[in-house]
C-alpha cells in the first residue's frame, strides 16, 4: 500500500484518542456510583480503575479481534477495496473519539460501543452502500437502549429493596449486617467470576463449559465470602458518628463490598470494550501491511498498550464529569445504594453475555442508579438530568455516522 507506514501511525493517534474517550466517558461510568457514594475517592478510583482495565485490557484483551465492530457489516462486502477499510476505519475511530470528548465535556454518560457502531454505519452507508449493513444488528442495539436500562434498574430496585428489609429497617442493623452481608459477598463474587469468564477470558482463549463457569464462580464467592465475613465481623460501631447518621458503621460495611464490585467491573470491562479503540486500530494496521481485507485482525502487544494507557489518562483528565453525573447528579447515593447498582450492573451484563444481547455498560449503570433511585421514590430522581442522559443516547449514533462521514470523503481526497 502506498500510504503504509501513514496510516499505521494515524491509526496509533486516532485509536489512543479513541481509548482516551472510553476511559473520560465509560471507565468514568464504572467507577461513578463507589465515588458518587463516598465509598473511595476520585484518587482511588483511578488507581483501581488503572490496576484492574490496564490488567483486563492486556491479559485478556485477546489475540485477534474482529476487522468489524459488533459485525455491523460484513468484510465480504469490501474484500476488494482494502483502501476504503482504511478510510472507514480511521474516520470511525476519528468520529467516535471527538463525539466522546464532546458527550465527556458535557458529562454525558454516552455508550462508547455505540459510537463506534454509529461511525461505522455511517461510512459504511456512503462508501460501500447502504445494503452492506446488516440493519438487523443496528435494531438489536436500538432496542437495548430500552431494554438492558429496564432490566438493570429492576434488579437493582430489588437488591435495595432486600438490603433495605433485611438490614437497613432491623433494630440492630449492624448486626444483620454482619450476617446477611456475607451472603452479598458471595453473590457478588459469584457474579463478577461469571461476568470475568464470559465478557474477559473468552478473548484469550480460555474457553470454559458452562459447568466448570458456575463451578469456579461458586467457589470463588464461597472464598470470598469466608474471608469477608471474617473482616466484617471485626467492624465495631462508632457510636459519635452514628449519633449523627445512624447507619454509619452499616454503610461503611457495604463501602468495603463497592472496592470488590468496582475491581471486578473495572477488569471486566477493560477485556471487553478495550476492543472498541484497538479492533479498529488492528483491522488498519493489518490491512495496510497485507493489502487484504481480512475477517479477523491480529492484536499486537503495542497497539493493545496503547488502549489501556489511553483509558487511564482519559479517566485521570476527563473522567470526573461523567462521574458527578452518573455518581451524584442522577440520585443521592450511600454505599449500600451504590452496591445495589453495581451487583445490578454486573448481573446484567452476565444476562446479556449468556443470551447474546447488545449491551451497553453506561446504559446497564444508569439503568441501576435509576432503579436504586426508584425505590425512594420518584421525587428522589433529577428527571432533567435524566432527561439530557437519555437524549446523548438517542444523539449518539446519528452523531458518529455523521462525523464519520465527513471524515470519510476528507480521507478520500487526501490519500485517494
Amino acid at each position: 500500500m502506498e500510504y503504509q507506514i501513514t496510516y499505521i501511525v494515524l491509526a496509533a493517534i486516532f485509536g489512543g484518542f479513541m481509548a482516551w474517550g472510553i476511559g473520560a466517558n465509560d471507565v468514568a461510568n464504572a467507577m461513578a456510583t463507589s465515588v458518587g457514594s463516598k465509598a473511595i475517592t476520585i484518587k482511588q478510583a483511578i488507581i483501581i480503575a488503572a490496576i484492574f482495565e490496564f490488567a483486563g485490557a492486556v491479559l485478556a484483551g485477546g489475540e485477534v479481534t474482529s476487522t468489524i465492530r459488533k459485525g455491523i457489516i460484513s468484510a465480504d462486502s469490501i474484500n476488494g477495496s482494502p483502501d476504503l477499510l482504511v478510510f472507514g476505519m480511521l474516520s470511525s475511530l476519528l468520529a467516535a473519539g471527538i463525539w466522546l470528548l464532546l458527550a465527556s465535556k458535557k458529562g454525558w454518560p454516552v455508550s462508547t460501543t455505540h459510537s463506534i457502531v454509529g461511525a461505522v454505519v455511517g461510512f459504511a452507508a456512503v462508501g460501500i452502500g447502504t445494503d452492506a449493513i446488516h440493519w438487523s444488528k443496528v435494531t438489536n442495539i436500538v432496542l437495548s437502549w430500552i431494554v438492558t436500562p429496564m432490566i438493570a434498574g429492576i434488579i437493582a430496585y430489588m437488591i435495595f429493596q432486600s438490603v433495605h428489609h433485611l438490614i437497613l429497617k432491623q433494630e440492630d442493623p449492624l448486626q444483620k449486617a454482619k450476617r446477611f452481608v456475607p451472603a452479598y459477598m458471595f453473590v457478588t463474587a459469584f457474579i463478577l467470576t461469571l461476568v470475568t469468564i464470559k465478557k474477559g477470558l473468552k478473548h484469550v482463549g480460555l474457553n470454559f463449559t458452562d459447568v466448570q463457569s458456575y463451578g469456579l464462580a461458586v467457589l470463588l464467592g464461597i472464598v470470598v465470602a469466608l474471608i469477608g465475613g471474617y473482616f466484617v465481623s471485626k467492624v465495631k460501631p462508632n457510636p459519635k458518628k452514628e449519633k449523627r447518621f445512624h447507619f454509619y458503621t452499616v454503610e461503611k460495611v457495604f463501602a468495603v463490598l463497592m472496592v470488590i464490585t468496582a475491581s471486578g467491573l473495572a477488569f471486566a470491562h477493560g477485556s471487553n470494550d478495550v476492543a472498541n479503540a484497538v479492533g479498529p486500530v488492528a483491522a488498519i494496521i493489518t490491512t495496510a501491511q497485507s493489502g487484504i481485507v481480512a475477517s479477523e485482525s491480529a492484536l499486537e502487544s503495542w497497539v493493545l498498550l496503547i488502549g489501556a494507557v489511553g483509558i487511564i489518562v482519559g479517566l485521570a483528565t476527563f473522567g470526573v464529569r461523567v462521574i458527578r453525573t452518573v455518581g451524584q447528579k442522577i440520585t443521592h447515593l450511600t454505599p449500600s445504594r451504590g452496591f445495589a447498582a453495581e451487583l445490578a450492573a454486573s448481573s446484567t451484563i452476565v444476562v446479556a453475555s449468556g443470551t447474546g444481547m447488545p449491551i451497553s455498560t453506561t446504559q446497564t449503570l444508569v439503568g441501576a442508579v435509576l432503579g436504586v433511585g426508584m425505590a425512594r421514590g420518584l421525587t428522589a430522581i433529577d428527571l432533567k438530568v435524566v432527561r439530557n442522559i437519555f437524549a446523548s443516547w438517542v444523539v449518539t449514533i446519528p452523531a458518529g455516522a455523521s462525523l464519520s462521514i465527513i471524515f470519510f470523503f476528507l480521507f478520500k481526497f487526501i490519500f485517494g
